[in-house]
């Protein structure tokens, strides 16, 4: 029996608070010292050197001047659609035109509606209520717009309002 006593005499000591305090200490201090290094730049993974870079290339990179447009309101159309129902289609729109030609495209814009109006009256409902309608619509529009005009006249056509009731 002496021999169990003399074991269990001879148990190591145990670390107690010290430890404890000690191992808290280290997680924490290693913890905020990753923490600075990734954040510094110092290593390569994080987010933070790409943001930075981003930044110092926005700053040295001169802004582009804007294109020299000019826009020609056009009048909102209302249109009732060929249906059952009576359906109708509110458009407004403006059209992005280079400055040279701003004043042809204005002496043209009743020839435009007169285009706007045979177009959207010969759309059908379906058509209108896809997902991708309105881009389609102002590529067709586009196209239709620019050969009345004239090519390169126009740019591009802005849709104020679409609504369909």
């Amino acid at each position: 029996m002496t021999d169990a006593t003399a074991e269990q005499a001879e148990a190591p000591e145990k670390f107690g608070k010290k430890g404890l305090i000690l191992g808290v200490i280290l997680a924490l201090s290693g913890a905020g010292g990753g923490y600075f290094v990734t954040t510094s730049g110092l290593l390569p993974i994080g987010a933070m050197p790409k943001a930075q870079e981003a930044v110092e290339k926005a700053e040295k990179k001169p802004a582009k001047a804007l294109p020299d447009v000019g826009f020609v309101d056009l009048p909102p159309l209302i249109l009732s659609l060929n249906s059952g129902d009576s359906r109708h289609l509110k458009f407004h729109a403006q059209l992005e035109v280079n400055s040279d030609y701003l004043g042809d495209v204005e002496k043209m814009k009743p020839r435009i509606m007169d285009v706007l109006n045979g177009y959207l009256r010969a759309v059908e409902i379906s058509d209108l209520e896809d997902s991708l309608a309105l881009v389609r619509i102002r590529g067709h529009l586009l196209r239709r717009i620019g050969i009345v005009v004239g090519e390169d006249r126009v740019r591009d056509v802005l849709v104020m309002e679409f609504v369909l009731n």
